[in-house]
């Protein structure tokens, strides 16, 4: 059953806007890749420089990309003025980061005015385009407004 989410305003230009600021992104080479309401997908090729010493995507890499994912699927239902902050996440590493290229989508679970839950997964794609699910995240967001050394 899909659930359909009411955003506000142009939520895809906030959700680039603020994907743009981040330096971690652009630093792992994630790409924003897909912005809906409720749902957003980020991916990335493979780099030996993200890797542990077994050559697998580093779990600290897959983290950080499922947590941007959920953060950004929940922060294009919140409202124009709002930011968004990551409060609490979960991870379960299901099979080693092996690929070429990996997906990691965002989507939200249970929309709130203040706390939002998202579940992300994490796919490896090998060099025939096979996917495989490598790691699961349930992640609590909040919505965050009136202050000043917090935007978008």
């Amino acid at each position: 059953m899909s659930v359909r989410f009411e955003p506000f305003g142009d939520y895809e230009s906030r959700v680039r806007a603020s994907y743009a600021r981040q330096k971690i992104m652009g630093a792992i080479g994630a790409e924003l890749t897909r912005v809906e309401a409720g749902t957003v997908e980020i991916e990335m090729d493979y780099r030996p420089e993200l890797t542990q010493q077994h050559g697998f995507l580093h779990a600290g890499i897959i983290s950080t990309a499922l947590d941007s994912a959920c953060g950004y699927a929940a922060y294009s239902l919140m409202p124009e003025d709002a930011a968004v902050l990551t409060i609490e996440f979960k991870v379960n590493l299901l099979s080693p980061g092996r690929g070429t290229r990996f997906l990691f989508r965002g989507s939200v679970t249970k929309p709130g005015r203040t706390i939002i839950v998202a579940d992300g997964q994490a796919y490896a794609y090998d060099a025939d385009g096979n996917a495989k699910l490598i790691a699961t995240m349930t992640a609590t967001i909040m919505s965050v407004s009136g202050r000043d050394d917090i935007a978008g």
